[in-house]
């Protein structure tokens, strides 16, 4: 075998991997449909399409999580079988998850290591394995320290240990499914090099993304699926963001978001000093000030877990604050049940909106009228206004462009995107004062996030006060009139919209104080 045919590691290359005719049938869904994707070493090529399209099971397809009705995978010219996870790691593909399977009490060395033998027999070969991985850390500019625990590492360092243990297993090919969703655009700027390393030297590379202008920027060429079809492949060089977008959805989607100049209301959201602890009991919120005012939406920025959720849980009733108060239109609500803040014109869009924002065995019109449903004119001396119910949610339904085959179909076989729909249907349709939005389009695909985003929009331009909480840095960069950025449950800085820079705001959320910016 040539060096030319070998990695770094001295594993064999994946020269060409082909998916031919992949076919995979769930109860009444067609996920795949005679789907065709490949891949060469030195390679990043992108997979895009809405959710539902069949990203995710063509990927499992490969890793061996699903099995597939019909169709052929071929490595270097020659058909394989993948059956399991195993069956692909020893084939040399590996794959990277948005959600880390990490072991946190355990150190790097120790999770590398889970799972294999170890050359010593019975005993552990610890100090190997963190010699192999300082090895590829070189390589590959990862980064790493082999003795340190994964609960002392940053989100973007854990994601190189993900890395670093598919390398150690000798992974030729990579899936890497929304790598950068949790990371600061430094750490993503960071990850890019490492990706373009990993390519030169000759790894494939598979590249799931929302993301556009990322997937335009890393990838060499882009495969596209709709409704489970394959609609294309196209040279990255070729195409423009907006053709992408469109040929995702089949439509025309706009990517900008045109926010008319505003004049700031008065505050009708302030937070003093608000104190709150996490599920731990470690401080989550230390002494937390903002305010938000009518006609503004004011965007929370922050990796996941500096408080975020903590935040809109407070403000909201869902959690209790330990100390400072929460003045919603001149009252201190800071005690008041989350339905006392309701009747004043708080909105609320949860971040899990499965658990927080509808009640999935409950029918489209119940989950409409959960907020008002004991008051006229729902309800009348007692008992439900079983017309008046469905009036409204029939109305909201068609306004909100609900697809559901019905008012009466429970609301937990929506999809992400429709589900959305109905809680932003009845937030909003209650005129709120003030509205918060918590990652608003979280897992959502690109046709529902612009819809999304409309209505906030609208509701903005409705003379609203609305405080978007969002790990998308783009999402917040794109509505927000200010920018607030949280770290460590503190605010470390608000930036106008005008002064807004990713690279300033990235430090910000790295915790760099805006003195330091």
């Amino acid at each position: 075998m040539t060096a030319s045919q070998t990695l770094p590691s001295g594993k064999s290359r994946i020269e060409r991997l082909e998916m031919r005719g992949i076919t995979k049938r769930f109860p009444g869904v067609l996920a795949n449909d005679h789907v065709d994707f490949d891949v060469v070493a030195g390679e990043v090529h992108a997979l895009l399409g809405e959710n539902g399209a069949g990203k995710s099971t063509l990927m499992k397809i490969l890793y061996g999580m699903y099995h597939p009705d019909e169709g052929e995978i071929w490595i270097n010219g020659r058909k394989v079988e993948i059956d399991s996870p195993t069956d692909a790691i020893n084939l040399g593909i590996g794959m990277i998850h948005q959600h880390f399977m990490l072991v946190e009490t355990l150190t790097v060395a120790e999770n590398v290591a889970l799972g294999l033998p170890s050359s010593r027999g019975f005993l552990t070969d610890l100090d190997r394995v963190s010699q192999r991985i300082l090895e590829l850390a070189e390589i590959y500019g990862l980064q790493i320290d082999p003795q340190a625990y994964i609960w002392q590492l940053s989100v973007g360092q854990q994601q190189r240990v993900e890395i670093i243990k598919a390398l150690y297993r000798g992974a030729a090919l990579l899936i890497l499914d929304e790598p950068t969703a949790v990371l600061t655009p430094q750490e993503v700027d960071e990850f890019f090099a490492i990706m373009r390393q990993m390519a030169a030297d000759g790894h494939a590379l598979i590249f799931i993304s929302h993301k556009l202008h990322e997937v335009i920027e890393i990838s060499q060429r882009v495969t596209v699926l709709r409704d489970g079809r394959k609609i294309g492949t196209r040279s990255t060089a070729e195409i423009t963001k907006s053709e992408l977008a469109n040929w995702m959805v089949g439509r025309e989607v706009s990517l900008t978001r045109e926010l008319d100049p505003i004049e700031r209301g008065e505050p009708r959201l302030i937070l003093e000093d608000l104190q709150a602890l996490s599920e731990r009991g470690t401080p989550a919120l230390r002494g937390v000030n903002l305010a938000v005012h009518s006609g503004e939406i004011l965007g929370i920025a922050g990796v996941s877990g500096n408080g975020q959720r903590e935040l809109a849980e407070v403000i909201t009733g869902l959690r209790e604050a330990t100390g400072g108060r929460v003045i919603l239109e001149g009252e201190d609500i800071t005690h008041l049940l989350p339905g006392e803040r309701t009747e004043r014109g708080l909105a609320y869009i949860p971040e899990e909106r499965m658990r927080d924002g509808v009640i999935k065995d409950f029918t489209i019109a119940e989950n409409m009228v959960l907020r008002e449903f004991d008051k006229p004119p729902f309800s009348r001396r007692g008992f439900l206004d079983l017309q008046a119910i469905a009036r409204h949610s029939d109305a909201l339904i068609r306004k909100f462009s609900v697809k559901t085959p019905s008012r009466d179909t429970k609301a937990g076989s929506l999809s992400g995107g429709n589900i959305q729909k109905v809680v932003l249907a009845r937030e909003l349709s209650r005129r709120p004062r003030v509205i918060i939005a918590a990652q608003p389009t979280r897992g959502l695909d690109i046709g529902a996030t612009e819809y999304v985003h409309a209505q906030l929009i609208e509701q903005r331009r409705n003379g609203a006060a609305i405080l978007m909480i969002s790990e998308d840095l783009d999402e917040v960069m794109a509505l927000s009139d200010r920018i607030a950025v949280i770290y460590e449950g503190r605010i470390m800085g608000i930036v106008p919209r005008e002064e807004a820079a990713p690279e300033k705001l990235g430090l910000m959320m790295a915790g760099v104080e805006t003195s330091q910016v």
